[in-house]
């Protein structure tokens, strides 16, 4: 196991790239009965969220910022040794962290042993359940939480993924409240319908199925489901009727990203190739849609921004004359610099962390509907949507060559982000629904209290 606990640091971290969070400080209302104690909220994460270099780091990195004004958290959470992770890199995420919760971070087993990742993954074809069920098993992890549980009382959970639901029985009669970043079951779907291979489109469709029981059999359970859009809520409502769900979109730091001048030429892409979704959207823009750019005379430089191998970018810039730049700490210049920001999406779910940061900066926007879903993109007024490679291609020809169209759809976007995607607009309404469970559960121990004292009163 590797833990490191250093909640006691007194050290300001900042985010690779600058600042992320909300940027002030927020007034919160406590439940009564705890006016002069913070609640306590147990953060139990799949991933590191430090540094916010990705779309659900970001996302729970900003997530975790809000709560850490109104809870005392604890945070267990896991990290990936992918990518040449090491040890020191782990320690100061955590030291990072550590200004806004008390963070212990465990390693994922299975990366650590191919018969583990084999054995998950035979385990979850013969027992018919999630793979991601048996990713995240973990006896140091589960150790550490038994422990806390019976050392400390918290008030709420925040679970980050449905990937941890091994562990939500350890916490029964705590809240819970559940994240889903995407309708995981759905991307799954897609992604298999995408897939050439018989035997591997049978293995998504599969593990698909399993990931939708679990939705099922834990949706309706925990006190609370999050989702960050509303076509994501509704595709879960309608597998978890019972269900409690409520919306907390994706945000952008409006103060971090914002528009200033470039060279305003050339197309961005921001995405890194080592997920699915992102990979397939760079192939199809380089093998349908950029050809057909080339034969209309555009021969603007396309920009590929995250990480990919030193194969993949020797590859594309010798067959389509495409710059893949590799992980970068901060994307703001590359994107400053591009004059359309293209999102070529054909399998995806949640909403596009990559389109906030666009539209924040100023940036016109060419995308697909996958690509936008979840947003509140208007086609013509922030954004323009094509859905095939000539439409996609026609498009960002218009925005290279049209000054006016660029700035129009680059104002109309920031003014949509400022409006519904800030996160100090994002923060109020979710941290009301976290004291409202906590308020509930609260009232809910009470009378359970006074039950149990009249009854044996009355026994007496």
């Amino acid at each position: 196991m590797a833990r490191f606990s250093l909640g006691g640091c007194s050290q300001r971290a900042e985010p690779r790239g600058g600042r992320r969070g909300v940027g002030r400080e927020m007034e919160v209302e406590y439940p009564r009965g705890i006016v002069h104690q913070r609640p306590r909220l147990l953060f139990l994460c799949q991933t590191l969220p430090y540094p916010p270099d990705g779309g659900v780091q970001i996302r729970t990195y900003n997530v975790l910022r809000l709560l850490a004004e109104a809870f005392e958290i604890t945070g267990l959470c896991f990290y990936r040794w992918k990518g040449g992770v090491v040890q020191r890199e782990v320690e100061t995420s955590v030291a990072a962290l550590s200004e806004l919760a008390d963070v212990e971070a465990f390693r994922i087993p299975q990366e650590h042993s191919r018969r583990r990742w084999v054995w998950d993954h035979l385990r979850s074809l013969l027992v018919g359940r999630a793979y991601t069920d048996f990713v995240y098993e973990s006896p140091d992890f589960e150790s550490r939480l038994r422990e806390l549980l019976a050392s400390t009382r918290f008030d709420i959970v925040h679970a980050d993924s449905l990937d941890l639901a091994r562990y939500f029985p350890l916490v029964d009669g705590t809240p819970v409240v559940c994240v889903h970043h995407n309708v995981e079951s759905a991307l799954l779907s897609r992604r298999a319908q995408a897939e050439r291979t018989w035997w591997r489109r049978a293995y998504l469709e599969h593990q698909a199925g399993r990931l939708e029981d679990l939705v099922r059999h834990w949706g309706e359970r925990v006190a609370l489901n999050i989702t960050v859009s509303e076509e994501d809520r509704q595709a879960l409502e309608h597998l978890v009727p019972a269900g409690r769900f409520t919306v907390v979109p994706n945000g952008v730091d409006v103060d971090y990203f914002k528009p200033t001048p470039g060279r305003d030429e050339g197309i961005v892409f921001v995405g890194g190739s080592t997920w699915f979704p992102n990979r397939d959207a760079l192939s199809y823009f380089s093998e349908s849609i950029l050809p057909i750019l080339r034969q209309e005379g555009a021969s603007a430089p396309v920009t590929w921004v995250g990480r990919a191998s030193e194969a993949e970018c020797r590859s594309y810039a010798r067959r389509y004359g495409i710059r893949l730049t590799g992980y970068v700490e901060d994307i703001r210049p590359h994107v400053r610099d591009a004059a359309c920001y293209v999102v070529p999406l054909r399998v995806g779910g949640g909403t596009r962390l990559k389109i906030l940061d666009a539209w924040a900066m100023g940036k016109a926007v060419v995308s697909t509907s996958i690509g936008c879903e979840g947003l509140a993109a208007r086609d013509g007024e922030n954004i323009l949507i094509r859905d095939t490679a000539r439409g996609f291609a026609e498009a960002v020809r218009d925005v290279l060559r049209d000054r006016e169209l660029r700035e129009h759809l680059g104002s109309s976007g920031r003014a949509t982000v400022e409006r519904l995607y800030s996160w100090v607009v994002i923060a109020g309404p979710m941290i009301e629904r976290y004291m409202e469970l906590v308020s509930d559960h609260g009232r809910a121990e009470g009378a359970s209290t006074i039950r149990s004292v009249v009854s044996r009163q009355g026994t007496s």
